[in-house]
């Protein structure tokens, strides 16, 4: 679990980096195109940012329902401001990919045992990952269904 803590905190180390690798993927990808028009930049960088600067409280202090709460909102967000979902899923995507790829330039493995922490922190994330992108499509669906309050007309 050493090597996990050590990756986590050379991730937040680099969290700017990271966000700014983030936001150029996004702005270059035509499965994000909608974030271009849509979202303002300086949002989209400072969420980003926050996921990777605290990346190791999200991972070993947050609670699922913390994470339910944090996406459902984001996904809230992106759907009122007419981010298809589509793309909303492929941002997420795209963050976990950025540190996928600066993981496996940045953290050399050095011993056998090590691979055991790597691989510990790899199933945190990925399970990090699954949540936010099951929340943030709860709440996006919740926010783009119709709204019911008056849809009974009829009789009183």
């Amino acid at each position: 679990m050493l090597l996990a803590y050590r990756l986590v905190r050379l991730i937040e180390a680099h969290s700017e980096q990271l966000a700014c690798n983030l936001l150029e993927r996004v702005r270059d990808s035509s499965k994000t195109s909608a974030y271009l028009t849509h979202v303002p930049q300086h949002e989209l960088q400072s969420r980003v940012s926050e996921i990777y600067r605290n990346l190791g409280e999200w991972l070993l202090g947050k609670t699922e329902s913390d994470v339910q709460h944090r996406y459902e909102e984001i996904g809230g967000r992106r759907a009122r401001q007419g981010v298809p979902l589509s793309q909303l899923v492929s941002a997420l995507v795209l963050t976990k990919d950025t540190l996928w790829e600066f993981l496996l330039k940045e953290a050399a493995v050095e011993r056998p045992v090590e691979v055991f922490g790597e691989l510990e922190l790899l199933q945190l994330l990925e399970q990090f990952f699954d949540r936010a992108i099951y929340y943030a499509c709860a709440g996006y669906e919740r926010a783009a269904a119709p709204q019911t309050v008056g849809a009974h007309h009829g009789a009183a």
